[in-house]
């Protein structure tokens, strides 16, 4: 399917997904018919850029980094239960005419199987509307066997935690700024580094904006040791209140939050 496109683009967000899409087209097509697109923006954690930079130079693929303004989309800004849309359609009106000034005729996104019985992804319907194609998904790869491919392949993010942009974290209806932005960026920041200090390494870790408050979620196993580490959970700074989600951390939690997320697909 990839050599067919006879070049390509790739919304390299640095995750498996889009990176196993990367490594594919450049085995099917070699390095020189294939640009990896990495979009900077507020809503990028810092450390996510620097992976997806290596990962890049690793393959050989030129690695692009335009920037984004997504916050510039009243939808946007505003942090309804489409608020994917407009994100992804503010990537990919940026990554389109960029691919063209390069004669790449197509622009890939990293969605796989799983997303497309997720049932509320509005982001795939911008990308499906601007005619981004989707190999993972049209070939039936779910995230599993994704997974499975990265670690054949052996590229170094096969079993990277999956790690959604900062505005994920953010509860609908509390409008982002980039103040906000920063803000979970860095309490993610200082509270993995703090775990890692108390000998406390979570694998997966949100720090939820719920306006004043902040919820943390970590992996389900570590979250009674963490109740007892007031000193930890201090390392989330910015926020009036700090509350541990005695869950554990879960992909989607804000979803949960929305009366009717069908509505939104």
């Amino acid at each position: 399917m990839l050599r067919g496109t006879g070049g390509l683009m790739v919304a390299f967000s640095g995750g498996v997904d889009s990176g196993v899409v990367l490594a594919g087209a450049v085995r099917a097509l070699g390095p020189g018919r294939v640009i990896a697109a990495t979009a900077v923006s507020g809503s990028l954690p810092v450390d996510e850029l620097e992976a997806a930079a290596r990962f890049a130079a690793e393959l050989g693929v030129r690695h692009l980094t335009p920037s984004t303004d997504e916050l510039a989309r009243p939808g946007y800004q505003a942090n309804g239960g489409d608020r994917c849309y407009f994100c992804k359609a503010e990537l990919l009106d940026v990554l389109l005419p960029l691919a063209a000034e390069h004669d790449l005729p197509y622009v890939a996104t990293g969605t796989n199987a799983d997303d497309l019985r997720a049932g509320f992804r509005p982001g795939i319907r911008a990308a499906a509307e601007r005619g981004a194609i989707r190999p993972l998904a049209d070939v039936g790869l779910t995230k599993d066997e994704v997974r499975q491919i990265a670690r054949r392949w052996s590229l170094p993010l096969w079993d990277k935690p999956a790690a959604a942009c900062l505005s994920s974290r953010i509860a609908f209806g509390v409008p982002i700024t980039p103040a906000r932005l920063a803000r979970v960026d860095r309490a993610e920041r200082g509270l993995r580094s703090a775990l890692r200090a108390a000998g406390l390494p979570s694998r997966n870790l949100r720090v939820r904006d719920l306006g004043d408050t902040a919820r943390v979620e970590v992996d389900a196993a570590l979250t009674s040791a963490l109740a007892t580490r007031p000193d930890v959970l201090a390392a989330v700074t910015g926020f009036d209140r700090v509350e541990l989600d005695p869950t554990g951390f879960r992909s989607g939690a804000m979803n949960e939050l929305l009366p009717d997320p069908a509505r939104f697909r």
